[in-house]
């Protein structure tokens, strides 16, 4: 089924909204198209269960630049820093 974590990078390209985007796919989320923001570290994105709001009333999930995303259970959370650091072997 592919990685359970995606890192959205700061100052985000073309290429890191495709990777991004199939790797939502894989996982039965999209990118919401109506939301967009630009930031000063990069682009933040919207993302939704495919065809909208979840099974429970999900609105989906915003990702800031530099966040992890984490894929559980059929659920797209943001993974704690501290977690992040401890997997990247950095404090």
């Amino acid at each position: 089924m592919g990685s359970t974590t995606f890192e959205w990078p700061r100052d985000a390209q073309a290429r890191d909204t495709a990777a991004l985007e199939l790797w939502l796919a894989v996982h039965g989320w999209e990118v919401d198209p109506t939301v967009f923001m630009a930031g000063g570290l990069g682009p933040a994105v919207q993302v939704q269960p495919i065809g909208g709001a979840g099974q429970d009333g999900e609105p989906g999930l915003l990702i800031l630049p530099g966040e992890t995303v984490v894929y559980a259970r059929d659920r797209i959370r943001i993974a704690p820093r501290a977690a992040v650091a401890a997997a990247c072997g950095t404090s």
